[in-house]
């Protein structure tokens, strides 16, 4: 495809996105989903292949009996500086049995010897990615409840958390305001103690971003660091596998269209409904690197992506291609970092990782074969047992009592 016939496909897309009519708003959809899809034609194929109808039921059947978004914790709201309610969900530590003389006579004593409670445990808590929301954690939250605490948030206009209030009023979404946003869950959901803070994707790029206004907080109570699939800067640079011709016109005009798409939401969503099933491909190819994912995996990041408005997708992505925050990144030297990343990654490819790493060179870089942007839902054990090596080795949980939950495997009695 030439630049100006990818402009004139991206053009005609905007033109579509005004018009009347959910048809038409399907097509605006599917010109965007065509450009961007690039040499993906196995999915053209597969299309053909399978009945619409068969593809509708499969995806209800996936649905109907896949687990994974289903876990829950204690609910909680925190508000952020501009009035947006975010929800958050807490797993506690599972409380170890005590004996009748520890209850007896060691935690009374202890009591009356200090004056004070226990100190509070690690809070690890995970930010999670553009599009997603905290259910994407599912397989670490599976293989981790219990024994950490860990807190799972939604991002502002993601998820359960409510619709930016600044961004209803006009003012752009911006990685700082996450970062914001960040501050504000810790100091409902873990005001005290030791964290450890993961993030994916855009949820790293959220802790770039806490760092860089609160190093304070950074030095004084954060014991370790998980940096998934993300990017300190540079994105508008990325290519997403897409010839020279057809990124130089995504980059000209994908704004624009996306700004006009957002403005006729309701139209929008009719559209992509409509076109499920080539944005069903488009969603595998930019979230997965392996050809042999487990059908509930994908159908389940399907489902989390499509949760996310149109109008939510336009008013954020303008943020990355202005997100620079390699600045903060020194901020983590002092504690022990994981930086992970799939090495077939087209959206925050892993030289960004690599870059990161170059920041902080004390941090370990694990770079996972056959693995796209969803890494911690393509290959989960690898993303668990890398977060359990990083608890351990960060002094927060003891290596004895990993032991299992390093991996997603069904444990006996689980």
């Amino acid at each position: 495809m030439s630049e100006s016939s990818a402009e004139a496909v991206v053009a005609a897309t905007a033109n579509a996105a005004g018009a009347a009519g959910w048809r038409r708003a399907g097509i605006a959809g599917a010109a965007i989903g065509v450009l961007a899809a690039g040499a993906a034609a196995g999915v053209a194929v597969e299309r053909l292949t399978v009945g619409r109808g068969m593809r509708k039921k499969a995806r209800l059947a996936l649905d109907a009996t896949g687990p994974y978004g289903s876990l829950r914790g204690t609910p909680g709201r925190a508000v952020a500086d501009d009035g947006t309610e975010l929800y958050y969900e807490v797993d506690e530590v599972e409380a170890a049995p005590a004996t009748a003389d520890e209850s007896a006579s060691s935690g009374t004593r202890r009591r009356r010897l200090f004056g004070r409670k226990a100190p509070a445990p690690v809070t690890v808590v995970f930010s999670h990615g553009y599009c997603l929301g905290q259910d994407s954690w599912h397989f670490q939250r599976a293989a981790l409840r219990g024994l950490v605490r860990a807190v799972y948030w939604d991002q502002r206009s993601h998820g359960r958390s409510g619709r930016g209030r600044s961004q209803a009023d006009g003012v752009p979404v911006g990685i700082d305001q996450l970062g914001r946003d960040l501050k504000a869950v810790i100091d409902a959901a873990a005001p005290e103690g030791p964290l450890v803070l993961a993030g994916h994707s855009m949820g790293g790029m959220t802790m770039m971003a806490l760092a860089d206004q609160y190093p304070a907080l950074i030095r004084d109570r954060v014991a370790a660091v998980a940096l998934i699939g993300t990017s300190s800067g540079k994105l508008g640079e990325v290519n997403f596998g897409l010839p020279v011709a057809g990124v130089n016109a995504v980059r000209r005009v994908l704004p624009g269209v996306l700004k006009a798409l957002g403005s006729q939401a309701e139209l929008v969503e009719k559209g992509r409904r409509a076109t499920a099933d080539l944005f069903a491909g488009l969603i595998k190819r930019y979230s997965f690197g392996s050809k042999d994912v487990d059908p509930a995996v994908a159908r389940f990041a399907e489902r989390l992506i499509e949760a996310t408005p149109i109008d939510v997708v336009a008013e954020f992505y303008p943020a990355f291609t202005e997100h620079d925050k390699s600045g903060a990144l020194p901020g983590f030297r002092d504690v022990p970092v994981l930086i992970l990343a799939g090495d077939k990654d087209l959206v925050t490819p892993s030289s960004h990782s690599e870059a990161i790493a170059d920041v902080l060179p004390g941090a370990e870089l694990v770079i996972v074969p056959d693995a796209g942007h969803l890494v911690m839902l393509e290959h989960p054990e690898t993303v668990t047992d890398r977060l359990a090596d990083l608890l351990v080795r960060s002094g927060t949980v003891p290596a004895a009592n990993v032991g299992g939950h390093g991996s997603t495997a069904q444990q006996p009695g689980r």
